[in-house]
């Protein structure tokens, strides 16, 4: 990692931990991506490209891990993920996200050949430091007005509480196709799955974080020749238990090191029959209708100083709601969210688990987000015993939405 990006990720205090998430979709799934030298869709873009763009939005690539569905860019500030068929940005900081929207539909349509947005969404956390952004990052206004004028179909929400922890998210909308027709489209996957892409997000947004989980992300410089941002940022997932969040047969991770603090993770994630509860217990997962199998990813982003600790965790693996029990599986999404919770002790946690619509026709009458809003509310309980003071986590809020082709439960806690 060169001077000047370690300079400009630690130079200003204080860092603004919250991530801006912009998620671009220019076609319903991989299989509706021309072939261009080998690679389908975005990843026929060079990397160079890639960079180029990032230089608009104030970012860098450290490294990247190429899987089998998508590719993984680990940021100096944040993470990049490229499918096929869409791209995910996530930056923190006072980067200029939005500014790299032009410039991504420009590469899309010249290097991709996919000149038209599918969907897009952006969303955020509430600021810590709303006062230190620069430019239409400074309200939301100001971006709602940004993506407006890129977008004519787009829509704002606030959810949660405007004067306390909230989630602002904008969304559009195909503009000729829907995700409830998209089923009727019979062009084959890449690498042999079902035509429909799932789309299951989950984020887990913590700040406050006790100074017992903040110590380990404090990094002294290298004292051996061979160790590195890399090695040591590797060290460190295996020693708090990061490495161990997915099996570690399914997960190829890449993690970084910050001097002198900070932390950020990438990982590829390989999900299907052979990693699913629901093929060794007979329980059905409403997000892996037709047997799709294929990758997913988690990222991690971790700022450790006192008075703006804040740590992230986002996943795209589809997570069962009943308890998992056998070894080597991908977790239940209790189990996960106290696996990440019990690594970073937070004293405020927002969740948000983001659905297609679909994908909540789980054939019963329980709806995937309230089976959620439980799932978040039992595995926060039962983390009260990690703490000395006696303190529980407290639910604030719970709010389920429901969006053009998405539903949205989301809840905050605090640890009182």
């Amino acid at each position: 990692m060169s001077a000047e990006i370690i300079d400009d990720y630690h130079a200003s205090a204080p860092f603004e931990g919250p991530e801006k998430l912009l998620e671009v979709w220019f076609a319903p799934s991989p299989a509706e991506t021309p072939l261009i030298n080998g690679k389908h869709g975005l990843r026929a873009v060079p990397r160079q490209t890639w960079e180029d763009m990032l230089d608009i939005v104030k970012c860098k690539v450290l490294s990247v891990i190429e899987g089998i569905e998508m590719d993984a860019y680990l940021l100096s500030e944040s993470s990049l993920f490229v499918s096929p068929h869409r791209i995910i940005l996530k930056t923190c900081g006072t980067t200029l996200n939005l500014f790299g929207l032009p410039r991504i539909l420009e590469i899309a349509a010249q290097d991709a050949q996919l000149p038209t947005v599918y969907r897009c969404f952006y969303s955020r956390k509430s600021f810590m430091f709303p006062e230190r952004q620069s430019g239409p990052h400074r309200d939301w206004k100001q971006e709602v007005e940004f993506l407006d004028n890129i977008f004519k179909n787009g829509a704002a929400y606030t959810v949660g509480k405007v004067n306390g922890d909230h989630w602002l998210l904008y969304i559009t909308g195909p503009e000729h196709n829907s995700l409830d027709d998209s089923s009727s489209h019979h062009s084959p996957l890449i690498n042999g799955a079902t035509h429909r892409h799932l789309d299951y997000t989950i984020e887990i947004l913590m700040s406050d974080l006790s100074p017992k989980a903040r110590q380990p992300f404090f990094f002294s410089d290298p004292i051996a020749t061979d160790t590195t941002p890399a090695s040591q940022g590797q060290d460190l997932s295996d020693k708090i238990g990061i490495s161990e969040i997915f099996p570690s047969s399914l997960t190829h991770l890449d993690a970084y090191a910050f001097q002198p603090c900070g932390y950020s993770s990438n990982a590829l994630i390989k999900w299907g029959h052979d990693s699913l509860e629901e093929f060794a217990s007979g329980n059905k997962l409403p997000s892996t209708k037709g047997g799709h199998s294929g990758e997913g990813y988690y990222t991690i982003h971790v700022t450790p100083e006192e008075g703006w600790s804040y740590a992230s965790f986002e996943c795209n693996v589809p997570l069962s709601t009943t308890k998992v029990v056998h070894d080597g599986m991908i977790p239940d999404l209790s189990s996960l969210i106290k696996r990440v919770v019990s690594i970073f002790e937070p004293g405020r946690i927002t969740l948000t688990l983001f659905v297609s619509s679909e994908d909540n026709d789980n054939g019963t009458e329980d709806h995937t987000v309230e089976a959620a809003q439980r799932q978040f509310k039992t595995a926060l309980s039962e983390m009260s015993g990690l703490y000395k003071s006696g303190k529980t986590y407290k639910r604030t809020d719970k709010i389920n939405y429901e969006f053009g082709g998405y539903d949205l439960a989301f809840a905050s806690f605090e640890l009182k």
